[in-house]
């Protein structure tokens, strides 16, 4: 593998461009706004998403999908919610059997689809994988140590792939479970609200611990449930992602529960972030897609309530404080 492409010019898939070129591929950023492009290619820097990091510069930045025809690999970091859309767009420069790496984390709203199933009926010839890990943009553009899951359908393939994009400061760990590492990725994003919530309610830190753990429970139930393994999400793709975001406002999706706990609501927690907090939009479609498999997730859902303006902040903490008592 000599050339990859990265969809999504935000923060993620900059930094997901830096490993691909410092692993010695031939890189090129495929980007949806013109500033960025023009960041890229002439100041060697993302300054809208990712400003103050030097870019290796051999990274080419696109507007056009007809400049990723190439590629060996393709890596799609667009947000889960726009993630259809941008594939379909794609799809005609696919050729049969090229590995798409699936980058974003969510469920999708409506079809209550993971994003494998999104990239199987948008680009059905594509060779399908999954990369998922405790993982801040800045740090990985920045050449701090990573270490991620790498989800293919077979070992060699994920061998493959996990070889063409490690650097000595971002190493994947190969997995055949696509589910677990995106059933891991996907609920971690709803669980980091709920984590800054409590924080910006003043609950303490064993009220954090507490909700880390049963959360963790939760992501558990409802990967299985899906058909992934509980292995796989015990590691970095789920356990490790999720004690992550849920650690520090760094997070984009903890530090709009912080801002909820603290009294704003969604709009002003919102309110001037470029970047995407997947755990909003992702929130009420797994709410829905664990009623739908009959699978427990009492925070998962009072996140979802919160976000909805269906419950107050106080209303559902004391609901969960207040569920019947249970064998852990």
């Amino acid at each position: 593998m000599k050339r990859a492409g990265v969809i999504g010019g935000g923060a993620w898939g900059t930094a997901l461009a830096q490993v691909c070129a410092r692993a010695g591929l031939e890189t090129t950023l495929w980007a949806r706004e013109a500033d960025v492009v023009a960041s890229v290619n002439e100041g060697h820097e993302n300054g809208l998403f990712l400003p103050g990091i030097a870019l290796d510069p051999g990274i080419r930045a696109t507007g056009d999908f007809a400049d990723l025809a190439g590629s060996d690999l393709v890596l799609a970091v667009a947000p889960a919610q726009h993630l259809r859309s941008t594939l379909a767009a794609f799809a005609p420069h696919v050729a049969e059997g090229l590995p798409i790496l699936l980058c974003a984390k969510g469920v999708e709203q409506g079809s209550l689809k993971l994003m494998t199933e999104v990239l199987a009926e948008t680009i059905p010839q594509a060779a399908p994988a999954v990369l998922s890990g405790p993982s801040f943009a800045g740090e990985v553009a920045r050449g701090l140590p990573t270490a991620v899951t790498l989800a293919c359908p077979t070992e060699g393939c994920a061998q493959d792939l996990a070889a063409a994009i490690a650097t000595p400061t971002f190493r994947p760990y190969f997995a055949t479970d696509m589910i677990g590492a995106e059933a891991g990725g996907a609920v971690k994003n709803v669980l980091a609200i709920a984590c800054g919530i409590v924080e910006g309610r003043g609950l303490g830190r064993s009220a954090h611990a507490a909700l880390i753990t049963r959360g963790f429970a939760e992501l558990t139930r409802l990967a299985v449930a899906l058909g992934g393994q509980a292995e796989t999400v015990a590691g970095l793709c789920g356990l490790g992602d999720l004690v992550l975001t849920c650690s520090s406002p760094q997070s984009r999706n903890m530090s709009v529960g912080l801002a909820l706990g603290s009294g704003m609501t969604l709009e002003e927690a919102l309110a001037g972030k470029l970047s995407v907090a997947e755990g909003v939009a992702s929130a009420p479609a797994v709410r829905a897609l664990a009623a739908r498999l009959g699978v427990e997730v009492p925070i998962c859902a009072a996140v979802a309530a919160i976000l909805a303006g269906e419950a107050g902040v106080d209303d559902a903490i004391r609901g969960l404080l207040s569920r019947p008592l249970r064998e852990e």
